[in-house]
Formats: structure tokens, sequence, C-alpha cells
């Protein structure tokens, strides 16, 4: 199967990035390579992009669409969260600009081998980005106590009746094990009351995100990498990222706002003594949104956010 992933907030992110010709980018989410494609024929041959991904399909797919820039690019297999590890390996200290999309592919979501979807019950519950990783979706309804997958649930998919499912889960698990899509799709359907499955959209749709979340660390990988990213960009070097749901959305605001404003000063006080000083500044107010023509063509950027951070001048580190 092509891996395919239609690039959303394409030119408004790299337009964001302002990309120079000489400088170095990071696309911490390469997916297919398309917002990476966009920054090197920006770049002209000239200058560096450094793609990440921990997805295997992702960089075969990528490499091939970024060949005709091999030579300033270079792909690298790991988590987003190895930042620094990375940047220290390629000898790079700081970088002009970095960039993550938090969208699932089309490829991973409509690969039912992959276990993402719940349109394909025969689907096995796997949802691991990186397949070299031993936790999968499976283990997690199947092993995790009752209390624990119904707080991601609740926390990760924001589902009303993560009490009942995670209580059904665990009924039908002590008879056999939960092993795909149908499996977990049928404890969903006898869990949530039928008028909420009329109105409320597909009944796998939050209980499968959460598990995906779950399964990949997805939040806690994000709230531990921002700061670490400002820190590595140069003066004026800027941080783009789009999200997809609030949960994500709402980390990367705060994460912006005290990087922008870091005094832990009460507000009474005269006068800073913290010492903190600002990272920079937010240059997105309000997050950019897709055009009404790239929801019209592309449904899955209807949900798609992009807010973008400004590193300050050096002697303001």
């Amino acid at each position: 199967m092509e891996f395919l992933h239609r690039s959303v907030l394409l030119n408004e992110t790299v337009d964001a990035l302002n990309v120079k010709p000489g400088g170095v980018y990071v696309d911490a989410t390469l997916g297919g390579g398309g917002h990476s494609y966009e920054i090197c024929r920006r770049l002209q041959h000239q200058g560096r992009l450094i793609g990440i991904d921990q997805d295997a399909d992702a960089i075969t797919a990528a490499s091939a669409r970024l060949s005709e820039f091999q030579d300033i690019v270079t792909i690298v297999r790991s988590n987003y969260e190895n930042i620094e590890t990375i940047l220290r390996e390629q000898n790079e200290t700081s970088v002009d600009g970095i960039m993550l999309d938090l969208g699932v592919s089309s490829y991973q979501l409509d690969d039912a081998a992959r276990g993402f979807t719940y349109r394909d019950e025969e689907a096995p519950l796997d949802m691991r980005m990186d397949v070299r990783q031993e936790l999968t979706a499976a283990e997690i309804v199947n092993t995790w106590p009752e209390d624990q997958i119904k707080k991601i649930l609740w926390d990760y998919g924001e589902e009303r009746f993560a009490g009942n499912i995670a209580r059904n889960i665990c009924k039908v698990r002590a008879e056999r094990p939960l092993a795909t899509a149908g499996d977990l799709l049928a404890i969903l359907r006898s869990s949530i009351p039928a008028k909420s499955q009329q109105t409320g959209g597909h009944p796998g749709k939050r209980t499968f995100q959460a598990l995906r979340i779950a399964c990949n660390r997805e939040l806690e990988v994000l709230e531990n990498s921002i700061d670490a990213m400002i820190r590595h960009l140069k003066p004026q070097g800027r941080l783009c990222i789009i999200t997809f749901h609030s949960l994500e959305d709402r980390i990367v605001k705060s994460a912006f706002r005290t990087n922008e404003r870091p005094c832990i000063c009460p507000p009474d006080f005269p006068v800073c003594v913290c010492g903190r000083k600002s990272k920079g500044h937010v240059v997105t107010k309000k997050p950019i949104l897709p055009s009404d023509e790239e929801m019209e063509e592309n449904s899955r950027s209807k949900s798609a956010k992009l807010r973008v951070f400004e590193r300050s001048d050096e002697d303001q580190r």
C-alpha cells in the first residue's frame, strides 16, 4: 500500500518557518515528506533539512520523495522526543526552524494491518507508530487495570462512557483476549447507549483515539519536547506545530505561553525576582486554520491548528 499523506496547512506552515537558503531546518514528523519537500525547494540546495520519523514506511516514502534533494537532506528514524541527541549526533547545536505535524497519516489510518482503523473489524489492535516498540493497543486492553483503561479513555478520548467501556472490556477479556477491532467495537456498541451512538459519531472514534495516544505516548512526548525544541532554535528561529485535537493544542498553547512569559513571581511583586527570562514570543496569538478550500478538499484538515513560536535574540537567552 502506497504511503499517502496530504500535508495539512502546507504553505502556511512553511511560510511561518521563514525558510532561507543556507539555513538548517528540522521536520520532526517527516511522514510522507510533503512539508519537507517544500522546505527543500525553498532552500535551493543550500543549507540542510533533517527529517525525523519513527515509522519505517514513512522513511521509505519520504526518502523517495526527497531524492532530488539528497545533497541537503538527512533522515533519521527516531522519535522527535530524542531531538537533542539527534542534533548532537548531526553536529548541529542550533537550527533555524523546527516543525511538527501531529496528524496521523492517511496511510496509517487506512492500512488495516497497522491497526489504527475502526473501519475494518478484522484489523489487529496494534496502533504502534514504531513497530519496534513492544506496547500495542491489544496489550493495553488485555492487561491494563480497569481504572487505568477508564482514565485513558476519559483523558485522551474525552469518552463520556469510559467507565462502562472499561468495565465491559475487563469482563470480556476474562473469558477471551481481545485481538481485533471487531472485538473491541462489539464492546463499545454494548457500552454506549443507542441514542448517543446515533448522535455522537462512530462509537469507535474516541476510544481508538485514546488507545493510539496511550500506545504511542503522544501527549507525554509532545509535552516533554517543546522546551528542548525552543532551546535549540537560533535567534529568530521558529517552531511551528500543527495539532489536530484540543488535548494537543492545549499543551502547545500552554508551553508557548510559559516560554514567552516564564516569570513565577506572585502577581503583587513590584519587580521580578525569580530571574526567569523569556525565550521569545508567540507569533500566532490565535492559531492559523485551514482555508475553506483546503477543508473542502481534505476533510481530515478540519480540526487542524497551527501555532508558531519565535526565539528571542541572543542577548535575551
